[in-house]
């Protein structure tokens, strides 16, 4: 018998519409016995099935409750708007080897405006994303593969903040200039808030994560490189 695909319910959403009209601790806490049902129960069963799905899809992502899922509390310390809690929920799944935030993985969130599914790399360090630019420039045959191939383009779309110009440090009619303007490298698909409801949403998921992938590890070639080479060189004996 095939394993049940999670999923969240109308419930879910209707507790996020909830929340965000009353976005107060006072209703939170006299409702959290909603938000672990409806909200973090659901959340919890689809990152552990995706961990599950992980080891023959992706085994170099990380799928845990404990690391992949954002905490329900802002942080207002240095925001104008002082709301205690986000009215979304959203999941990460970084690569091994890379810091949570570091390099390119994978996300999805559900608000009561959407379902967004992709991945990516988001605002990445100046290092990193020089890194990933001089990666871009030498092998844009093999960047433009994936991203303008039959699965990638009817999946999803390659999104991400963009320079005006070339960046400094690369010929103006680079073959690769296009890509080379992008800060971040997003990619993925939204959808309607009910689609979290849906017998279809779990399939889905995996079927976007699985046309976002190759992107993801394109991005993130340099980034594992740089650490496996500078390792080789410890490792390496010392001539006289």
């Amino acid at each position: 018998m095939p394993a049940a695909r999670p999923r969240f319910d109308a419930e879910t959403l209707r507790f996020l519409r909830a929340l965000k009209r009353n976005n107060r601790r006072e209703w939170f806490n006299s409702h959290r016995d909603d938000y672990e049902r409806r909200v973090r129960d659901p959340m919890t069963a689809i990152v552990e099935r995706l961990a599950a799905d992980f080891r023959s899809l992706a085994p170099e992502l990380v799928a845990s409750p404990k690391i992949s899922m954002y905490r329900i509390y802002r942080d207002t310390r240095f925001s104008e708007n002082k709301a205690p809690y986000k009215t979304h929920v959203a999941a990460v799944f970084p690569t091994r080897g890379l810091a949570k935030h570091e390099g390119a993985g994978l996300y999805f969130h559900i608000s009561t405006d959407e379902v967004w599914i992709g991945g990516g790399m988001y605002a990445p360090q100046p290092p990193q994303l020089q890194a990933v630019r001089e990666h871009i420039a030498g092998n844009v045959r093999q960047l433009r593969a994936i991203v303008e191939s039959p699965a990638f383009r009817r999946a999803i779309t390659l999104q991400g903040e963009k320079l005006s110009r070339v960046p400094r440090g690369f010929p103006k009619d680079h073959v690769a200039a296009e890509y080379l303007k992008f800060r971040h490298f997003i990619a993925g698909a939204e959808f309607p808030a009910a689609f979290a409801a849906s017998p279809k949403f779990y399939p889905t998921l995996l079927a976007t994560f699985r046309a976002v992938l190759p992107l993801s590890r394109f991005l993130n070639a340099p980034l594992i490189a740089a650490p496996a080479a500078r390792a080789a060189a410890v490792r390496a004996p010392k001539r006289a």
